[in-house]
């Protein structure tokens, strides 16, 4: 019975720590949740407030706006009446002026001629002479002519009041408040000093035409544009490994000319060092990062390694031909498990590749199947997966790879076997003549 009992004390102990520990995973959810809660609530409440603050100042800036229009397009309507003004009262001056010098002498012969008239007898006779002499040199029967007021401008002013309404009309349209971004990002895939980044479209009734990806580093003030296209998803290239960037896209609707809200933004990052072309072969010269080579004018002639064996399998290899050159078939793009020096193409054992012309070749030898011929933008990229095989196996070898070689829409699977284990892989290129230039990522 003793026994019984201290079993069924350690039972309801065990059962006891079991809820224990329960209650206490519960717990921790219930506060990760409330935690996830609290960002949501700040999520919501700051970009209410940034909304509130970017309608402010553009409606703000509009009435400004409007406001320096209007007072510009018074101001030369003003200018306008002013200077019709000015040029029609400019020949009534002129007309005011001769009648006026008119009434002067007319005057002036009325006081000559009642001088004459009524003046001494003596003089009369000579006064009435002068007088008539100098009233038949005036033509009194000459009078200016007074345009009429039909003839003359009776300045108004014409205004459209159906403006208002077409303002009215667009001002109760402009703008809108989304609720959501009508595209989300997606995903953030590492690549060897780059991220992939894909997004997608979450609002159905959202066509889109383009997409805007920007970008920064850390907590830089600016975002970058990195992309603008069609497409969904985008290489991120020039990123430095272990270090945050900040990521958010927008879109652009079909025959639109301004872009939807940005997306929510998102922390991505890489912990792959960059792929990088080795320094010292006389036949290339490198970019500053050392990812891009191109094969210049020397004579010297081989094949260019990458720096360290930074591929591995599960990864994606990736060329890019930025320009082309002469093609030649011994030309090469692959990896290889050693770098062997004094060789002048990849086409070699312990290495797959492809040449120029399509051609695969999977230890020197050449396959059935072909790839089409690279050409400038082309895109070369080489996949594999780790495959053991036992060591009884009858291909000779222990260890096996599977290997797919994509290009232009088109790929080759095969498998490759090796007689030791590699866990990283050296990648290379050879061209026989200069153009050619090479961007790895």
């Amino acid at each position: 019975m003793e026994a019984d009992a201290e079993a069924e004390v350690r039972f309801l102990l065990q059962e006891a720590r079991e809820s224990i520990e329960a209650a206490r995973s519960y717990r921790r959810e219930l506060e990760q949740r409330l935690r996830g809660l609290h960002q949501a609530r700040k999520q919501i409440r700051e970009s209410a407030t940034l909304t509130r603050d970017v309608l402010e100042q553009h409606f703000n800036d509009l009435k400004g706006t409007l406001k320096k229009l209007l007072d510009e397009r018074l101001m030369s309507l003003l200018q306008e009446v002013d200077a019709i003004e000015q040029e029609s009262i400019k020949p009534l001056d002129e007309c005011q002026k001769l009648i006026e010098h008119g009434v002067s002498t007319a005057d002036d012969l009325l006081r000559e001629g009642e001088s004459a008239v009524h003046g001494d007898v003596g003089q009369q006779n000579e006064k009435l002479c002068i007088f008539t002499k100098k009233a038949l040199h005036i033509q009194l029967d000459s009078l200016p002519e007074v345009p009429s007021l039909v003839d003359v401008p009776c300045l108004s002013a014409q205004l459209d009041d159906c403006l208002l309404t077409i303002l009215k009309n667009q001002i109760f349209r402009h703008g809108t408040v989304a609720s959501r971004p009508p595209v989300q990002l997606e995903e953030f895939v590492e690549k060897p000093g780059g991220i992939l980044v894909r997004w997608c479209k979450v609002d159905e009734d959202f066509i889109p035409q383009d997409y805007r990806l920007q970008y920064r580093k850390g907590t830089a003030s600016h975002f970058e544009d990195v992309y603008v296209g069609s497409e969904t998803e985008f290489v991120v290239l020039h990123i430095d490994p272990n270090v945050d960037y900040q990521f958010r896209v927008c879109a652009r609707r079909d025959g639109r000319q301004e872009w939807s809200p940005w997306s929510v933004p998102q922390i991505g990052s890489t912990t792959l060092v960059p792929h990088e072309w080795t320094t010292g072969l006389e036949g290339y010269s490198l970019s500053s990062r050392r990812n891009i080579a191109l094969r210049n004018d020397s004579q010297s002639c081989g094949v260019l390694y990458s720096k360290a064996p930074t591929y591995f399998c599960g990864q994606t290899l990736t060329f890019r031909i930025e320009t082309v050159g002469q093609p030649d078939r011994r030309d090469s793009l692959g990896v290889c498990v050693e770098q062997q020096n004094g060789c002048d193409s990849l086409q070699r054992d312990k290495a797959v590749c492809i040449s120029t012309n399509g051609a695969v070749f999977v230890n020197g030898k050449e396959m059935t199947n072909q790839l089409p011929a690279v050409t400038s933008g082309s895109t070369v990229t080489f996949d594999m997966e780790v495959v053991h095989l036992g060591p009884s196996s009858n291909e000779g070898g222990s260890f096996k790879l599977r290997v797919t070689i994509s290009s232009n829409n088109r790929e080759v699977v095969f498998d490759w076997v090796l007689d030791q284990c590699c866990g990283s892989l050296y990648f290379g290129c050879s061209f026989s003549y200069p153009g050619w230039k090479v961007l790895v990522f």
